[in-house]
């Protein structure tokens, strides 16, 4: 069954975000997982096992998934950009591309560094397209800067990978979490939820919902995890 992603209703999505696990369905780049087949494998079974939500990031796979589930997708495109440390929706013809091809949600990097168009102007298409604009955040600023402009959503995906680098055993930032739950919009708690406990926390510190990728979708990532605890015990 087609998903329809017409006449969106931001009421209705968010209500149906909240309490919920946002899955990630983002295999490792040019990694034996990276194909829009393997993608709608995850999608689907994180849809069967009782995710709210998908994070899809590519329009081939964001083309290969939208048809085949039924709940909320956020979308996103990735670059490297030479001029720009800013990855995540950093184009206006992303967000028009993500909006095309059935994305509920639109995700873009809300931090305040150098990139080629303002997040003003980013939200602004996004909204023009009917869609609901989640802000990805290293800060508290950068979440207040992004309500200001009108984010439906404000995560802390970027917590520890844009200004700070986080250690690599860091654990997630539950001080921003906290931070952003008093700010009366909608909390995402987005990086470093490696295990159930973890997001479960989140939710305790003030977060409507959880979004995990590499702790379900990266076998590469899973794989190694397990293989540095056993050596280190050899």
């Amino acid at each position: 069954m087609t998903k329809t992603h017409k006449n969106k209703n931001k009421t209705s999505i968010l209500k149906q975000l909240n309490g919920q696990l946002v899955v990630s369905c983002q295999p490792i780049d040019n990694g034996p997982m990276d194909q829009p087949a393997i993608v709608v494998s995850m999608a689907l079974a994180a849809e069967i096992a009782g995710a709210g939500a998908l994070r899809i990031e590519g329009i081939e796979n964001l083309k290969a998934v939208t048809s085949k589930v039924k709940i909320p997708i956020i979308g996103l495109v990735k670059h490297d950009l030479k001029d720009s440390p800013i990855r995540i929706t950093p184009h206006i013809a992303d967000v028009q591309n993500l909006a095309e091809n059935g994305a509920d949600i639109i995700a873009y990097d809300a931090t305040d560094r150098l990139r080629p168009t303002t997040t003003a102007n980013l939200l602004a298409e996004i909204k023009s397209l009917n869609c609901l604009a989640m802000a990805d955040c290293a800060s508290l600023t950068d979440a207040m800067n992004a309500i200001k402009e009108g984010a439906d959503i404000i995560g802390t995906t970027l917590s520890g990978y844009a200004y700070d680098i986080a250690e690599s055993d860091a654990l997630p930032d539950f001080e921003l979490i906290e931070q952003f739950s008093k700010l009366n919009s909608f909390v995402m708690a987005e990086g470093r939820f490696n295990s159930p406990d973890l997001a479960g926390q989140a939710m305790q510190k003030g977060a409507n919902a959880v979004t995990v990728g590499s702790a379900i979708t990266r076998v590469e990532n899973i794989t190694t995890w397990f293989v540095k605890q056993i050596k280190s015990k050899v």
